[in-house]
């Protein structure tokens, strides 16, 4: 270990792309768009994940004679918003105790709860010496920064083992997925269900089809670059419906590189509700892909039509899904309304340290039973879903 360096990079800018996408075609061989340099980069360069938005960059590489070996995608953070796990409790905490629980050291793809996280690790390394490695490097920037907690997100569950065997807590949340077990076309996927969801999930369908609209799948080289710049207007427009509490976290120049550059565009499907052209869409949803896996991302509408969303969002996704080979489908978080639609309660977990030694054995103290309770909840959940008797959903 002695000839590496350890650095730590305010921004993707100064990690080379392709040191940087070769390590992570090692830790994840099926692609994972959420994390290759250019996608990460461009949320920089775009000014949406910037300090003035409270995301500083602070990426920790481990270099060997110029070469890029290890990389941890890392962010120093103002405030919880953009992660979809809702720590307010801990920062309840942290008050009561007399702490500063901001700034903290997050692990992520920035406002993408994808699961995945992970270090990057050259295949030639060990990577569970490289991640433990790591680990102390991280607990002597916090300590030298009085910074409380060093949170990794979404992780990949092949990497949760090193992580915790390097002192890492585990908490577990959940998420939603939809999986494909085999079905041949949407008519086996509806078949799925009971008598009655099969019902409304019809009459769904046919109140868009009502209303005069058709929903158009565009993927990579065949969206037109207009076509993307037009659902900023819609993922802004459906931000500012909720106000202060909209979450808009992306800037048009994020956008704007989407509908420029391919290799980006080239991870997107556009589902274009419209009623003749499906490049002037009524609403439209963007998803991102890799080879085997769909996740929903954004969407917005210009009117307000029954069951459109679920449409845009749902059904006609899983369709595309279906037909193009796709295993999984990640639809987002939240909407307690996705299991009624197919979508299957599953863990995701999220690995936590913290220099504070009270505030550690508090959480420790408390995390088996939150995680007893989560799984419990998420059996609970699974039950009630609305499939024939015969029917067992793929659990993943």
């Amino acid at each position: 270990m002695a000839e590496l360096q350890a650095k730590w990079h305010q921004s993707l800018a100064a990690i080379p792309e392709l040191s940087w996408d070769a390590l992570l075609a090692t830790a994840h061989p099926q692609d994972l768009p959420f994390y290759r340099w250019r996608w990460l980069q461009q949320l920089e360069a775009s000014a949406s994940i910037v300090p003035r938005q409270g995301w500083q960059g602070c990426h920790l590489g481990l270099w060997r004679a110029g070469q890029l070996v290890a990389v941890a995608p890392l962010y120093l953070k103002g405030h919880s918003y953009g992660e979809f796990v809702f720590d307010q409790s801990f920062a309840q905490l942290a008050g009561q105790l007399g702490l500063s629980y901001y700034p903290k050291l997050v692990g992520m793809s920035p406002v993408s709860p994808v699961q995945g996280y992970r270090f990057l690790i050259d295949r030639a390394e060990d990577s569970a010496a490289i991640t433990a490695l790591m680990m102390e490097l991280i607990d002597d920037f916090c300590r030298q920064n009085a910074i409380l907690s060093c949170n990794f997100l979404y992780v990949d569950p092949a990497w949760q083992p090193l992580a915790e065997a390097a002192g890492c807590a585990a908490w577990v949340n959940q998420q939603s997925l939809w999986s494909n077990p085999g079905f041949p076309d949407f008519g086996a996927y509806l078949a799925s269900f009971n008598a009655n969801q099969r019902r409304n999930i019809k009459r769904e369908r046919l109140a868009v089809a009502a209303a005069g609209l058709e929903v158009t799948a565009l993927a990579g080289e065949a969206i037109p670059p207009q076509l993307v710049r037009r659902m900023h207007h819609f993922y802004a427009q459906h931000c500012s419906r909720w106000g202060a509490w909209g979450s808009k976290y992306l800037s048009e120049a994020f956008f704007e590189a989407l509908a420029v550059d391919p290799a980006l565009r080239r991870h997107l499907v556009l589902f274009s509700a419209h009623r003749q052209d499906p490049g002037d869409p009524v609403a439209m949803s963007l998803c991102v892909r890799s080879d085997d896996q769909l996740w929903g991302r954004y969407w917005g509408s210009d009117a307000e039509i029954d069951c459109l969303h679920f449409e845009v969002c749902y059904y006609a996704p899983i369709a595309w899904a279906i037909a193009n080979g796709i295993r999984h489908f990640d639809p987002g978080a939240g909407g307690s309304h996705k299991r009624r639609r197919g979508f299957v309660a599953q863990p995701r977990v999220s690995l936590h340290r913290w220099s504070d030694p009270r505030f550690a054995a508090i959480l420790r103290q408390w995390l088996p039973g939150a995680n007893a309770e989560m799984a419990e909840a998420m059996a609970a959940m699974n039950a009630e879903l609305p499939f024939t008797a015969a029917y067992d959903p793929p659990h993943v």
